[in-house]
């Protein structure tokens, strides 16, 4: 993927890694276009930012996803590269509760809406001389921490997808990329809640240093080690990681 000279669309930039993102393509001399469901931190991005683009929208939601697409596309018919950054991580203890609310949003913004996306963007896209897709999925794609068990679901569920598509697309000018990222520093579950793991800025560094080799496949820290682990290996991740949870 050229790391500049692209229109890039990116979902959930608002803070997090696909803040990250977002201004390290800015600085790369792209366009780029940044939805999110806050308005008060899509304007304060904006207010450090004022290149970038951005855009209220629910992903969640079938009519603003797609409302979002004819946007794009109308409004910067050069798009190439969607970064479905977006996604929301639940404690969920499926022993004690049969709620759905938590179950379907998870499964609809951290899957469904990514996979919707794609779908909708894939034909303006091989019509570009040079498009991408990128997928941002998790370490726990590999292993999954119980505490956190659909979550881990969605993920695992957006690699086998982002292999697909990349397969299906091999014959055409659009990649797909899968950035993995393990346990950073950001608001995942909520402000205050994921102050754990790595920095923000040492992971999108990472991404963007294996973007300009050309890697498909982009992950680090632990999230590496799992992306590369034997079963064996997995199981010890595995059992090593949700003792230290409980």
């Amino acid at each position: 993927m050229n790391i500049s000279g692209n229109t890039i669309l990116i979902t959930g930039g608002g803070s997090g890694i696909g803040k990250a993102l977002a201004t390290r393509f800015l600085d790369r001399g792209n366009e780029v276009i940044v939805c999110g469901r806050r308005k008060d931190v899509l304007d304060q991005l904006v207010s450090e930012h004022p290149q970038i683009r951005t855009r209220v929208c629910d992903i969640s939601l079938r009519k603003e996803r797609e409302a979002l697409v004819k946007w794009s596309i109308t409004e910067f018919p050069s798009l190439n590269v969607l970064v479905n950054n977006a996604g929301i991580q639940k404690r969920i203890d499926l022993t004690q509760s049969d709620d759905l609310q938590d179950i379907e949003s998870e499964i609809t913004i951290n899957l469904q809406a990514p996979i919707r996306l794609c779908q909708l963007l894939q034909r303006h896209f091989v019509t570009q001389d040079a498009a991408a897709f990128v997928n941002v999925t998790s370490g726990l794609s590999f292993v999954p921490l119980a505490n956190v068990p659909v979550y881990c679901a969605t993920k695992a569920a957006l690699h086998s997808f982002t292999l697909s598509l990349r397969w299906q697309l091999r014959e055409t000018s659009v990649e797909v990329i899968e950035i993995i990222p393990p346990a950073v520093d950001t608001d995942l579950q909520a402000p205050g809640l994921h102050k754990f793991g790595v920095d923000v800025d040492e992971f999108a560094d990472h991404v963007f240093a294996e973007l300009e080799k050309g890697e498909s496949e982009i992950a680090y820290g632990t999230a590496l080690a799992a992306s590369r682990a034997s079963r064996e290996e997995l199981n010890e991740i595995y059992e090593r990681m949700n003792g230290a949870f409980h």
